[in-house]
């Protein structure tokens, strides 16, 4: 039961890199121009409004469905974390007070 919930964790979180948020944006960028496009063109051919939007709106969702789920290819380059400091020498001998109580 704790690995299926691990997984639905790494799901929900959705971590995706740098590399991984400009090829979101650039498949969005290319997804809704063609459907526009293709929107566009049949609906000006037929002469017929309604399948203009219902075109425009499939490729806004497939647009959707491809580009905001965390899928797995757009976390290809993650970026390492620094390690931790545990003492930071330069803090050493300041004390901070916070309502009359030492903090540090």
């Amino acid at each position: 039961m704790d690995a299926i919930l691990e997984q639905a964790r790494t799901i929900y979180e959705g971590e995706i890199d740098f590399e991984g948020q400009r090829l979101a944006e650039y498949i969005t960028y290319g997804l809704l121009s063609v459907a526009g496009a293709i929107a566009f063109l049949v609906g000006f051919a037929t002469q017929n409004i309604y399948q203009t939007l219902y075109i425009g709106l499939g490729g806004t969702a497939l647009t959707f469905l491809i580009v905001v789920p965390p899928w797995p290819f757009f976390n290809k380059h993650p970026q390492p974390f620094l390690p931790a400091r545990t003492t930071n020498s330069a803090l050493q001998g300041i004390s901070i007070e916070v309502d009359g109580k030492k903090v540090s």
